[in-house]
């Protein structure tokens, strides 16, 4: 009899530290203490535990078991932990042998079997990096855990069958329960959904042209138009335009799901970029992630690599809107709490649509709104000047009109936009790898005004916006940014004069009266 000894993930975010489970069973009154600085929902496993392995016919020591997570200032949270102690106290009485150097992640239920816990993807993903290839899982984390390049994965659907693989004498055992897997909801993304496609929507060749540009060099987006006239169907058009995530932006994105839903299998990585669609009453928590305990991914972080749709952008309350001026600028979201500071990634496309005043109605001759200019300022002013800065194109829809609707059938389909937006990317990639960057709007200014520096002549009448205080320095970049997607589109080796007109018609803030 010794010390059993296995191993564990913590999770902080998307970043996994190693934890090593040790148990000990001492000659005291009997007991279970856990140290190394668990949370509630860690503390309760004993009881867990203990049931578990009583009702696998393997039952715990009825001596004082210590268990210890190492390193022990490092915060421990959630079930995740369950079956790694479990091990480590059957190591320790003898019961079970090699389970040094083997990670394990599951939570235990009552009656003997393992369930799955969210999160497993990115925690197998930091043990390997760590060096550890053997892990082993519940039986609905299996296909998920596979995904991971290197990784040695062992499922089961039960603690009994899992300790006699590790030596545990078959004869009490309780090998006749085998629970099935059911009831566990597909993970979204996995399933076959039709995409929608960008020919369905009317009229709009202008939008429809900004939607293009946007999806070539990763822009953000602001569509102010009346109801009706397909600002909603252009946003949820615009995943299909983007190429598929690449194995890196796919096990990223899977692994932020992995965390932000529980119960699902996953049998494949994600790759089609994720859109996220959050109602207008989302609080800041929802959008930027937060909650009680771990900070959990929000909206932001659900749509990385993808894109972000704030449909009636104006109702969402201005701290809101404003938290999300730090990814839009850095990619990524860092959220304090007082248990903990967690790191999420958060590169996506912000899509914002809003209506021309409260009551929509303000779209031209013929219109009946009612709306007071200073009901309009008030609407807007929920969108920070900051916030739009950020926003390369600013886009005014127009209603649609009779002939556009008999028109459909002219419209361009998703598949022929995505080839040239394709084609772009390709065109960005050849001038940008080297820089280690990968889409324009990631080109940081000093490169603009540098390396990629434009002649005058070609900037004449973006210099000229800019002295008469149109626009800010970091309004004046996101033009050129622009211009080099507009020449990318056009096969153009750099923008000329005309495609720094269009880039600045494209960025034009008067779209909000």
């Amino acid at each position: 009899m010794g010390v059993g000894r296995c191993l564990s993930v913590a999770l902080n975010g998307l970043q996994g530290r190693m934890v090593e489970v040790e148990a000990d069973i001492g000659n005291t009154l009997p007991g279970f203490v856990i140290l190394g600085l668990p949370d509630a929902a860690l503390s309760e496993s004993r009881e867990r535990i203990r049931a578990c392995a009583s009702n696998s016919g393997i039952p715990l020591s009825r001596r004082k078991i210590t268990v210890n997570l190492f390193p022990a200032s490092l915060p421990k949270r959630g079930s995740g932990f369950d079956l790694a102690i479990a091990v480590a106290a059957l190591a320790a009485e003898g019961d079970i042998r090699g389970t040094d150097g083997t990670v394990f992640l599951a939570e235990l239920g009552l009656d003997g079997r393992l369930r799955p816990v969210r999160g497993v993807l990115p925690a197998v993903a930091a043990a390997v990096r760590a060096g550890h290839r053997k892990v082993v899982v519940a039986h609905g984390n299996a296909a998920e855990a596979a995904l991971v390049p290197g990784a040695e994965v062992k499922s089961y659907t039960t603690l009994a069958r899992l300790v006699l693989d590790f030596g545990a004498d078959p004869k009490d055992l309780r090998l006749d329960f085998d629970p099935e897997e059911a009831g566990r909801a597909p993970a979204p993304g996995t399933e076959s959904r039709p995409e929608p496609d960008l020919s369905e929507v009317a009229g709009q060749a202008g939008a429809r042209f900004a939607l293009e540009v946007a999806a070539a060099g990763a822009h953000h987006m602001l569509m102010v138009g009346p109801p009706g006239a397909g600002k909603t169907m252009l946003a949820e058009r615009l995943p299909g335009l983007l190429p598929p995530l690449n194995d890196e932006a796919a096990l990223e994105v899977t692994s932020i799901l992995s965390l932000s839903h529980q119960g699902e299998e996953r049998t494949e990585l994600i790759r089609r970029p994720p859109f996220e669609n959050p109602h207008h009453t989302a609080s800041c928590a929802a959008i930027v992630g937060g909650g009680s305990g771990l900070p959990r991914p929000g909206a932001a972080s659900r749509a990385h690599r993808g894109v972000l749709f704030l449909d009636e952008a104006p109702e969402y309350e201005r701290r809101v809107l404003d938290a999300l001026r730090q990814p839009l600028e850095h990619g990524e979201l860092v959220i304090h709490r007082a248990t903990g500071t967690a790191a999420y990634p958060a590169r996506f496309q912000l899509i914002l649509a809003a209506n021309p005043c409260p009551c929509g109605k303000a779209s031209g001759k013929g219109t009946e709104c009612t709306c007071t200019p200073t009901m309009r300022r008030r609407y807007f002013g929920r969108l920070s000047g900051p916030l739009l800065d950020r926003v390369d194109i600013q886009l005014g829809v127009q209603k649609i009109s009779r002939l556009d609707l008999a028109s459909l059938d002219e419209a361009e389909d998703t598949a022929t936009v995505r080839y040239r937006v394709a084609e772009a990317r390709r065109a960005q990639h050849e001038r940008l790898a080297p820089l280690t960057l990968e889409t324009n709007s990631m080109v940081p200014g000093r490169l603009l005004r540098g390396r990629l520096r434009l002649d005058g002549k070609t900037t004449r009448i973006l210099d000229g916006a800019m002295d008469r205080g149109a626009l800010s320095a970091r309004g004046y970049d996101r033009v050129l940014r622009l211009a080099w997607t507009l020449a990318d589109l056009a096969g153009a080796a750099r923008p000329d004069h005309d495609h720094v007109g269009q880039a600045l018609m494209l960025r034009s803030p008067e779209v909000m009266g």
